[in-house]
């Protein structure tokens, strides 16, 4: 209870100390609020870039394994001449691994190339056209919003139908009934069986709604008799990927006759692949950023503590005459650490609001949002820095002697 009380007091008397000095308060905040102000940003755009970071990755599936010819990231130049040597995917390979492979769920081959897609005098430029099978629904994590995606029988039987992606479909038909129409791939006409849920950009780097699907066989007479394939292996739980991994790397050597103690000439990517360099870049980027934070605070800190030694020389007088009339060392310290705490979480709050609208800029390129945890850390590391900052100049207070201190004019 007294504790309580002596803690009452001291923010009375710190309030009273900053209303008497506002204009030096307030400069001596500027380091703490441009500390604040970019580890809210940094927090925000870390948060902002992992969210759409994660909602890409997603589109991969986090139990589907990818059999091509390169591995997804390569350390040196040498590296990726050795891998370029390898011999690609073939449309034989994937039969055999298609046979094979018994622990999957679904196997899908992916060939693919860039084309415009026409409609009467309407075209689509620069459509990624993907050749595979009817399982590539499953291995890719499909959802049609109009019709169906192409089956089996027309998958082998080569007949030309297509699904396009929902862009594609809105570019070509202007939201005229796109099911049952023929538009021209590649000179061919093929029939639009489907059109693909809206699926959003891959990393920001090309549009997933912006393509169409056509069979596999389809592909190779239309584009590219002998494509270089991916191989999407759908494992049917996060749990099972080891054991299909294991399985489809057993069966890839064998069909590609890789020599026993020879290593593999083929590459089985994952997920796991990008998030784990993803969260190797953006530690370095923390990194920097906690680098920049920590020095703003710094200089700002180091403010903060001359400002509070000023503050005892002046106030030198005052803290004899409490402490004559029975003002403890423990009273005396925590009148000036909240004061300190105080200018700094002024600061914070300061730094918080110029943050805020930065943040509804951010939220233009990524989907980022000033949470309440980021809040809280810069509040926290605000009220911190102003304690660590505030302790010395405190503990001078709270040891001068109350003889010495009177005699002070």
């Amino acid at each position: 209870m007294r504790l309580a009380t002596e803690m009452l007091e001291s923010l009375r008397i710190a309030g009273d100390a900053l209303r008497a000095n506002k204009l030096r308060a307030g400069l001596t905040t500027l380091g703490i609020v441009i500390g604040i102000v970019t580890v809210t940003l940094m927090g925000t755009a870390i948060q902002g870039l992992k969210r759409g970071f994660t909602q890409s990755v997603r589109m991969l599936g986090t139990d589907v394994l990818y059999v091509q010819q390169y591995n997804w990231f390569i350390d040196s130049r040498e590296e990726w001449i050795r891998q370029s040597r390898r011999p690609a995917i073939d449309v034989i390979q994937f039969r055999a691994v298609e046979r094979l492979l018994t622990s999957a769920v679904a196997v899908a081959p992916e060939a693919e190339t860039s084309r415009p897609v026409k409609y009467r005098d309407r075209s689509a430029a620069s459509v990624r056209v993907v050749g595979t099978t009817e399982q590539f629904l499953l291995t890719a994590g499909l959802a049609v919003a109009q019709g169906r995606f192409f089956s089996a029988a027309e998958a082998r039987g080569g007949r030309p139908v297509c699904v396009l992606g929902s862009a594609t479909a809105e570019n070509l038909f202007h939201g005229e009934p796109p099911l049952g129409n023929r538009v021209y791939l590649g000179g061919r006409s093929f029939e639009v069986v489907g059109v693909l849920d809206q699926q959003g950009d891959f990393l920001g780097a090309f549009s997933l709604d912006n393509q169409a699907i056509i069979p596999l066989d389809q592909f190779r007479a239309t584009f590219w008799h002998d494509p270089q394939l991916t191989i999407q292996v759908k494992a049917g739980g996060v749990e099972r990927l080891e054991e299909v991994r294991e399985e489809a790397r057993g069966v890839l050597r064998r069909v590609r006759r890789v020599e026993p103690g020879d290593p593999d000439d083929f590459a089985i990517n994952q997920q796991d692949l990008f998030i784990q360099t993803f969260n190797r870049v953006i530690g370095t980027i923390a990194t920097a950023g906690l680098f920049i934070t920590g020095l703003s605070l710094f200089v700002g800190g180091i403010g903060i503590m001359n400002i509070m030694f000023v503050s005892v020389a002046e106030r030198t007088r005052e803290i004899g005459i409490r402490k004559a009339i029975g003002a403890k060392r423990r009273s005396i310290l925590l009148q000036f650490l909240i004061e300190a705490a105080s200018i700094c979480s002024l600061g914070g709050l300061i730094g918080l609001g110029i943050a805020w609208p930065l943040t509804l800029v951010l939220q233009r390129f990524m989907p980022a949002t000033m949470s309440l945890g980021i809040v809280s850390i810069a509040l926290g590391v605000s009220l911190v820095t102003g304690v660590v900052a505030g302790f010395l100049p405190a503990w001078r207070a709270a040891r001068l002697d109350p003889v010495e201190a009177l005699r002070n004019e």
